[in-house]
């Protein structure tokens, strides 16, 4: 066994894989004639043959699973409790007062996880081939989405970002987001050799959103949408000096809106010197620092935060981590900054993994897009950037939110598992999604 392991690794196989297999099956004859041809997919069909009873929910059965995409699972699901305890602390006074119930922002989280969850199943069960099939489709119409919300959207705080479809408020900007690293997947898979008619269109098409995005405005989400394709491009073979060009363009726009919108424009003035107009301009920003600093080393404690006493606004959304580091301190936003880390390590493993060009650019922008928002995130409410308004995943109020986050981490989770090489993309034809 050692020297068929020895002949598998020869060909980028993963040996853990094939031990576990091993185990499964046991040492039979037809196993290892298998192994021996590298027909991995023939080995784990037999797999299949011997336990039929197989979870329909997953493709692959846990014990097949790359050791990433165990821990992956399993951050995520630290992810998610975390989240729900820091809301359920955050949201409690407010709610208590407003809705008189403590727990109603909380439950209204709770049911978006049921499509969220659902939504994870059905990605677990689809071939990242097929999704860069339709992606292109689904990105065009909440392309639209995003147009009609400017022109009939609710306005809130300054920023038509919503669509009211009865009881629902739905954000097309959130939930586009995981369809942009799909199709830049598409486009930045085979760089040189895609035609100059599709770079040309889907640049232009990237371009729209960006702008559309910008007139809501929500000038965070355009930056956070710029900077993924531009790491996605990057990593897909764009020569460095187009990507810086096209960079400075971006800035250039953002800069142009800023002077353009007076709302984005107080808001940059309040960053620079929040404490010139504390009761002003500057109070939300002021208030989240005053949050982050009276924390200290330890924290106040979970659940005993001050400023979530509706001195600081919007406390469950945008500026949730500050409530956070009220209650935990110096020593838990360490932590939390550490358990990021963590995170982006491991996706970049599943990135190093995946077996094609395709899988390995979704691994990165699904990392990117979780990590960079988070941290952007972390970023305004430390007053490190201008205040906007950016969800902290998994963790902030907001059923779009968190349906783009569990969508996004559903991605990383299928990439992880293909490069397994028992299902999904193995091998790809350049040519076949030109």
């Amino acid at each position: 066994m050692f020297l068929v392991n020895k002949y598998l690794a020869n060909r980028n196989f993963n040996v853990s894989i094939e031990y576990r297999l091993n185990l499964q099956l046991g040492e039979s004859p037809i196993f290892s004639k298998y192994l021996k041809k590298g027909l991995i997919e023939d080995a784990y069909k037999l797999h299949l043959e011997k336990h039929p009873k197989n979870n329909p929910l997953i493709p692959l059965p846990w014990e097949l699973w790359p050791y990433e995409g165990k821990i992956l699972m399993i951050l995520v699901g630290i992810w998610i409790l975390f989240g729900i305890f820091i809301l359920g602390s955050a949201s409690s006074w407010v709610a208590s007062k407003e809705m008189g119930e403590w727990t109603y922002y909380l439950k209204r989280q709770l049911i978006w996880y049921v499509p969220s969850i659902t939504l994870s199943f059905i990605i677990f069960r689809t071939n990242i081939r097929d999704l860069l099939k339709i992606s292109r489709l689904i990105l065009y119409l909440l392309i639209l989405l995003v147009g009609i919300t400017i022109l009939f959207g609710k306005p809130i705080n300054g920023s038509s970002r919503w669509l009211i479809l009865g009881p629902l408020q739905v954000q097309p900007s959130e939930l586009i987001k995981p369809f942009v690293i799909l199709e830049a997947a598409n486009l930045f898979a085979h760089w040189n050799l895609v035609n100059k008619e599709k770079k040309y269109l889907s640049i232009m098409t990237f371009g729209l959103l960006i702008f559309l995005i910008m007139l809501q405005p929500n000038l965070s989400t355009a930056g956070l949408t710029g900077i993924l394709l531009w790491v996605m491009g990057l990593c897909g073979g764009v020569r460095l000096r187009s990507l810086t060009l096209i960079a400075s363009f971006g800035i250039l726009s953002g800069y142009l809106s800023i002077l353009k919108n007076e709302y984005q424009r107080i808001r940059v003035i309040s960053f620079l010197d929040p404490w010139k107009d504390s009761e002003g301009i500057g109070y939300q920003l002021v208030q989240s620092l005053l949050a982050i600093g009276s924390g200290g080393l330890f924290g106040k404690g979970f659940g005993l935060s001050m400023q979530k006493l509706q001195y600081l606004p919007i406390q469950s959304t945008d500026f949730i981590f500050a409530i956070f580091a009220e209650e935990f301190g110096l020593l838990g936003s360490i932590l939390l900054l550490l358990f990021l880390s963590f995170f982006s390590y491991i996706s970049l493993r599943i990135a190093i993994k995946c077996r094609n060009n395709y899988t390995k650019l979704v691994a990165i922008g699904c990392g990117t897009l979780l990590i960079g928002q988070s941290l952007m995130h972390i970023a305004v409410t430390t007053g490190s950037m201008p205040t906007t308004g950016l969800p902290f995943p998994f963790v902030s109020y907001g059923g779009n939110s968190l349906i783009s986050s569990v969508f996004t981490a559903s991605l990383l989770l299928r990439c992880s598992l293909e490069s397994t090489g028992l299902i999904g993309l193995i091998n790809t034809r350049k040519e076949k999604f030109r």
